[in-house]
């Protein structure tokens, strides 16, 4: 097992690395690395090295279907490609990383260019946990000269909204920290929630940090658009098949060091939000309805569903 792979792995289930993105990025740069150290003599092997980091990397983390979806594409091109050199092979994974993280960008680009208009000027955006899509999308906002102000939840039980509301703060953007509970108080003040995905099932519902979905509930009663900002490489095309999207748990340490002997501590990490109470997704195709995202990804990125 290439030791990148391994590390990259570790590092994404300790949390060391955070943020769908940039967990999608550290895990194509560790298949990079492998590709570029092989001791493989022929395509077999080298195939099989690749699946077996596709395996370690899926493993360490349950919910992140755009660190597997990056994965999925770099080794498709690997199979798909005639050469049998390994040598030639390893350019091959070289350019299907590049590409991919070139698209991604230009996602995350275009996702805040069609989001941003949807930031009126002179409003408030409540946002839940961290988002580097939703940070993005709030930027150009900003820099296209609209005033607003941003409503933060702490996001328990590890605080990620910290880390929104401070880059909010850089920016120069009014902003008020609040703690999750406190989302339904502050809603009537709020006039479009945006928060991020971690992954998009087939029905069109979305997973997030846990606490999503009773915003969703709270903007739903109070008639404040909930939008949903996310690359549509998010979906998860095992949905698809009856699947359902793993709800990862972690350490109660996290909630409760030293709780009580017998105390049942639980801590689920995310949760589903129903397309029902989300007014749209803005991705790189536009706002797109959660209804249509199965169509959406066969246009776009048909190699998803191979």
């Amino acid at each position: 097992m290439s030791e990148s792979v391994r590390t990259t792995a570790t590092e994404i289930r300790k949390l060391k690395i955070q943020g769908a993105r940039n967990v999608a990025i550290a895990a194509i740069k560790a298949i990079e690395t492998l590709s570029k150290k092989t001791r493989a003599k022929t395509k077999r092997e080298f195939l099989a090295e690749l699946s077996d980091a596709r395996k370690t990397l899926f493993a360490s983390r349950e919910t992140e279907p755009l660190m597997r979806n990056a994965v999925r594409y770099i080794v498709s091109q690997v199979e798909r490609s005639e050469e049998k050199r390994v040598k030639m092979l390893t350019k091959t994974v070289s350019a299907a990383s590049q590409q991919f993280l070139s698209d991604l960008e230009n996602s995350k680009k275009k996702i805040a260019e069609i989001g941003a208009r949807r930031v009126r000027n002179n409003s408030v955006v409540l946002t839940h946990c961290h988002s580097s899509t939703v940070t993005g999308l709030l930027k150009k906002a900003r820099d296209e000269g609209k005033t607003f102000e941003v409503i933060c939840t702490e996001t328990r039980p590890l605080f990620q909204g910290r880390i929104t509301a401070e880059e909010m703060l850089n920016l120069g953007i009014k902003t008020t920290f609040i703690v999750d509970s406190a989302a339904r108080f502050f809603m009537n003040q709020v006039d479009t929630v945006i928060v991020g995905a971690d992954a998009i099932t087939s029905e069109g519902n979305v997973i997030n940090k846990i606490g999503t979905s009773i915003i969703a509930l709270a903007a739903h009663e109070a008639r404040t658009p909930f939008y949903v900002v996310s690359e549509l490489l998010k979906f998860d095309p095992a949905t698809m098949c009856g699947d359902y999207e793993k709800i990862e748990e972690r350490s109660p340490d996290e909630v409760w060091k030293n709780p009580p002997e017998k105390m049942v501590v639980r801590n689920p990490a995310f949760e589903v939000t129903r397309r029902d109470f989300i007014h749209g997704i803005i991705c790189e195709d536009g706002i797109i309805s959660p209804h249509a995202i199965v169509e959406v990804m066969h246009r776009r990125y048909s190699w998803v569903f191979q």
